[in-house]
């Protein structure tokens, strides 16, 4: 006897889906990729993105659109990738301030875990605090004295409240016990363009962004806001090395909105991985005084987790909140 068998059509429209959605995978990306940066250009997070997103259309077969969206120390371009369509085709590349923002907001729009799907963490970096000749400021024993002297009178420039520029300062301030008042910028280009022409005195920017100022004297690095020096500038002392204690770091990421597909995180971190091992890559990282770090992830969700609990801390600590 035959039997006649009944599929559902239910049945035959989850199975279409199905390969439809192996047949996107295997296609991923199929057209641009644009990647948010939520930090203004020539910045040090931006500096080693465009190191990496100029090389990656070669290995993705498209475009990659770098879109800077700057403001509230990273808080409106990250809100603006949380946002987005998870389909693969936002992505967003960050660093340090993406765990001191939500902490130092009361009504952040966005959680640093909860709404985005981590991909890779891909470098680290200490940050300069850096000041400009005329102060006459030669290390970080000299600032403070200077400070104490004249309480109140010195100014540091930050790219906005919130961002690793402000923390990192007013974790140096707090620790020093000096009185030094924050100057918030728009971003960190118009910071930098101020220290060099000698508009404001003192700040604390990634080297990968002052490194090249100076070592043509127009800027002076008096220390690294890492516990141990840098590599890239042997004869720069630790700000640890005066405060004990001290560490602070930027990290570069990359992160997808909450729900993007596996296979988009499987291809960016497989194709990002490998720039990372290329010479050329290396060679340009090492220039920026910048250590490259490649984790899955499940390590880098670990990692954002850490971070986030170590600046939710330190912002309670100093009682810093904006709103």
């Amino acid at each position: 006897m035959k039997r006649s068998v009944r599929i559902s059509p239910v049945l035959i429209v989850l199975c279409l889906q199905l390969v439809a959605g192996a047949v996107a995978a295997q296609d991923y990306p199929n057209k641009p990729v644009r990647m948010i940066i939520p930090f203004g250009a020539g910045g040090s997070t931006d500096v080693l993105i465009r190191i990496v997103a100029t090389r990656l259309p070669e290995a993705l077969g498209q475009q990659v659109v770098i879109d800077n969206r700057t403001g509230a120390g990273g808080l409106i371009g990250t809100d603006i990738a949380a946002k987005s369509n998870p389909d693969g085709y936002t992505l967003l590349a960050t660093g340090t301030p993406h765990t001191i923002v939500p902490n130092l907001y009361k009504n952040a729009p966005f959680h640093p875990l909860k709404d985005f799907a981590p991909i890779m963490q891909i470098a680290s970096q200490p940050y300069g605090l850096v000041v400009h000749p005329s102060l006459g400021v030669k290390s970080v024993k000299d600032l403070i004295a200077l400070a104490k002297k004249q309480p109140g009178k010195l100014d540091y420039a930050s790219s906005g409240q919130g961002g690793a520029m402000h923390l990192f300062q007013a974790l140096f301030v707090n620790m020093a016990g000096i009185n030094v008042v924050h100057v918030p910028y728009k971003g960190s280009g118009p910071v930098r363009s101020d220290l060099l022409g000698g508009q404001i005195k003192i700040g604390c920017l990634g080297l990968s962004s002052i490194i090249h100022h100076h070592r043509a004297g127009q800027l002076n690095i008096i220390a690294v806001t890492t516990a141990k020096r840098s590599p890239e500038l042997p004869d720069i002392p630790s700000i640890a090395e005066t405060l004990p204690g001290y560490d602070a770091s930027l990290w570069t990421g990359l992160l997808g909105p909450r729900g993007t597909p596996a296979v988009a995180i499987q291809r960016i971190h497989r194709e990002v991985t490998k720039l990372l091992q290329t010479a050329e890559v290396r060679n340009a990282f090492q220039r920026a005084g910048t250590d490259i770090i490649a984790t899955d992830p499940k390590a880098f969700a670990r990692f954002v987790q850490a971070e986030n609990d170590k600046w939710g801390k330190i912002v309670r600590d100093l009682k810093l909140h904006v709103n």
